[in-house]
């Protein structure tokens, strides 16, 4: 965390220019400099830049989108400028900052939260010539899998019995969390024997789904199932469980996205049944789309500009003991330059994906 702290210090003074010859980037981070999953994601963005020779500085909004249009207004509209911009449509912040980054030179790619169907419409993306497109991972199949899983290993019920199910989703105006919920329902409509008791927005965060669940399991008895989009609120509401005298893993199956160790441990331990990763990646895969760039490279020719890269997959113990030892150490050998498309063939298509780390 420190190392990314002065690395941001560095870059926002006069490196830009006294780098020049160096691609630079800023990532605007939505999450906070505390946040496991966002601080895990900025480390492996940062062992991607280091090993593709780019200069990458990671500014944390603390979870205030405020923050981050000012820091795009800093990095957009500055004197020494990055040679691109990674952000993230968190809250629906991307339109602000695109409209910021016009005439800026300045080259902007979307991860994790691309533009809605309605933000493309209204802005007009085809006189955005410095947008590079988005690379997102598979959200609504990740919480279509939490709950198909669960139900798996919850095993069959006797005919016309019900299973009643708590939901804790993430943000109400943020893509990823529709799309983890969109995947839910789906999942719903195949199974009639889940009754979705209640879904509440945890907005990520490990207090406010404690809280929420406290109530919960008072209003819901008989709950069996509990999905969460993320790690902190899962870790929340599995401690509302404890607290009322109940055994997570036992006396009610848990489900969660995401690798932080808390996590990890949980899944290894029992407490949680259930447990989907892959896409803290997505933010060194854009580096190597940014290096393919920055070498004249027409990165839309190897799968577009829009990617949604199929990332979540089941984490079991032993995925989970290989991820802990990752996040102890950041060692994630992986070689970035190798998935390059610089040399390749147009027929190359990026091989993103967690087996890259988890082979």
């Amino acid at each position: 965390m420190l190392k990314v702290l002065i690395a941001c210090a560095w870059l926002l003074g006069s490196a830009y220019g006294a780098m020049a010859h160096a691609t630079s980037v800023v990532f605007l981070n939505p999450g906070t400099s505390t946040e496991p999953f966002w601080v895990g994601y900025s480390q492996f963005m940062q062992a991607a830049a280091k090993d593709l020779g780019l200069h990458l500085c990671v500014r944390y909004s603390e979870r205030d989108s405020n923050n981050t249009l000012t820091q795009a207004r800093e990095a957009l509209q500055g004197a020494d400028r990055p040679d691109y911009l990674v952000l993230v449509n968190e809250q629906y912040v991307a339109p602000q900052i695109l409209r910021l980054a016009q005439g800026s030179g300045v080259k902007l790619l979307l991860v994790n939260n691309a533009l809605t169907p309605d933000q493309v419409q209204f802005l007009d993306v085809s006189n955005q010539p410095d947008l590079l497109g988005s690379i997102v991972a598979d959200d609504e199949q990740a919480g279509y899998l939490m709950l198909t899983e669960l139900l798996r290993q919850h095993g069959p019920i006797a005919p016309g019995q019900t299973l009643d199910l708590l939901a804790f989703s993430g943000v109400k105006n943020t893509p990823v969390s529709l799309l983890r919920e969109k995947g839910l329902r789906k999942a719903l409509d195949e199974h009639p024997e889940v009754r979705l008791r209640q879904l509440v927005y945890g907005e990520w965060n490990r207090q406010r789904a404690l809280e929420q669940a406290t109530q919960l399991f008072k209003r819901h008895p008989e709950t069996a199932l509990v999905w969460s989009a993320n790690d902190e609120m899962a870790l929340g509401a599995m401690q509302a469980l404890q607290d009322s005298g109940r055994v997570p893993g036992k006396d009610v199956l848990f489900s969660a996205i995401n690798s932080s160790s808390p996590i990890l441990e949980a899944r290894l331990d029992g407490r949680l049944s259930v447990l989907v990763a892959g896409h803290f990646t997505l933010g060194g895969w854009a580096m190597v789309l940014l290096y393919d760039d920055a070498h004249g490279v027409d990165i839309a020719r190897h799968g577009g500009s829009e990617r949604e890269v199929a990332l979540f997959q089941l984490i079991g113990p032993e995925q989970a003991r290989r991820l802990l030892q990752i996040n102890a150490g950041s060692d994630y050998s992986v070689d970035f330059r190798a998935l390059s498309a610089l040399g390749k063939p147009e027929s190359y298509r990026y091989p993103f994906s967690l087996r890259a780390v988890l082979p």
